[in-house]
């Protein structure tokens, strides 16, 4: 099961992080039904974007507290995610949190054509095999 961890500011679409994630597993391989669950930082779970993805997807949103993501180590820290949400990493270490394994994809940022970007993501895999319809 693929893991998608995801930073994101407030206003992101839907659509941008779809195109994002699709684009990054499509350089796996694979398709956007092997997405079992999104994570993110406990103050962007309700962010209507990321809400609506879960949703197109068919997986749970899954949250974690700034300070458990700030304590799993990462490739790549992010000084403005630090002073944004109070941890050096949401994308990768929300990833990583989620499967205890290594990233797949470490992050990466999306790339609208109309302005900045609004999300980032990193990408993980689990041996765990839940059912998409055990999701709360």
């Amino acid at each position: 099961m693929i893991v998608v961890g995801v930073g994101a500011s407030r206003g992101v679409t839907a659509e941008e992080l779809l195109d994002l994630v699709q684009d990054t597993l499509a350089g796996l391989g694979l398709e956007l039904r092997a997405v079992g669950r999104l994570a993110t930082v406990e103050g962007k779970g309700d962010e209507e974007g990321l809400v609506e993805a879960a949703r197109v997807l068919g997986v749970p949103l899954v949250t974690h507290s700034a300070a458990a993501l700030a304590a799993v180590n990462v490739p790549n820290p992010s000084d403005a995610a630090l002073a944004a949400v109070g941890t050096p990493s949401v994308c990768e270490a929300a990833a990583l949190i989620e499967t205890g394994a290594h990233l797949l994809v470490p992050k990466r940022r999306s790339s609208p054509s109309n302005g900045p970007a609004l999300c980032t993501i990193a990408v993980a895999r689990t041996a765990e095999h839940p059912s998409k319809e055990n999701h709360p």
